[in-house]
């Protein structure tokens, strides 16, 4: 039986107590008009009237006081509830944000959208090299999720030329036209890829196609492979 089971379990005999109790009290209030000699209780001395009504008080007291510690037991435990929830609350929030960082959750938001490919004025085919440098540019400008070919990229990606034929992302093989998705600030990561420096002007220069395009809504798949490490432990 988990946590949560358990404390439904005590709670539920706490209130079955604390009912209890509370008859306990009324019978005994019921008790002293039933049972009591009307007769008795006029012939009886003062002395012994007032020893009888202790008696009762005392009674009294006591299942008050075990209702008050039934009543109290049922607020702590009532609390805990609250604060277990809480916590898990928090811990479920921590676990999304790390979710999202690794880049293991699908996400939206606005961004630019590129895309590359060659045309019959370009000698060569886009490379590997290419693609990090644009990716590396996005990074730096602020982008907070970027894909190729909805190859989600992470700290841990790769992106290789395989015999100058072709490139893989994260182990996949994706070919021309290359799509590069980033979600981030849209005038800060276009500025990174134009104007002077800007690696877009130099593959224009040189005969490729590309194209940059402003989104309000950009989505980005999730990592889907297992994430691990190669070195640490």
């Amino acid at each position: 039986m988990d946590g949560k089971k358990k404390g439904k379990v005590v709670m539920a005999i706490s209130i079955g107590i604390s009912c209890f109790a509370l008859t306990m009290v009324m019978s005994m209030q019921f008790k002293v008009v039933d049972q009591t000699d009307i007769t008795s209780i006029e012939n009886m001395r003062e002395s012994e009237l007032r020893a009888e009504l202790s008696n009762w008080k005392d009674k009294y007291e006591d299942v008050n006081t075990r209702y008050e510690e039934v009543d109290k037991t049922i607020k702590e435990y009532k609390n805990q509830e609250k604060s277990d929830n809480e916590k898990s609350k928090l811990l479920q929030a921590e676990l999304s944000q790390i979710n999202l960082e690794l880049g293991k959750t699908d996400v939206t938001g606005e961004g630019i959208t590129i895309t590359l490919k060659e045309t019959n004025n370009t000698d060569t085919a886009i490379t590997a090299d290419d693609l990090l440098v644009i990716v590396n540019s996005l990074k730096l400008a602020g982008a907070e999720a970027i894909s190729i070919n909805e190859e989600r990229v992470i700290n841990t990606t790769d992106i290789v030329e395989i015999n100058n034929t072709f490139i893989k992302v994260n182990g996949q093989r994706i070919l021309s036209p290359y799509i590069i998705k980033a979600i981030g600030e849209q005038t800060y990561l276009e500025s990174s890829l134009l104007g002077n420096g800007g690696y877009v002007d130099e593959l224009k220069k040189n005969g490729y196609e590309v194209t940059i395009e402003k989104n309000s809504k950009i989505n980005i798949k999730k990592y889907e492979d297992e994430l691990k490490s190669k070195y640490m432990q």
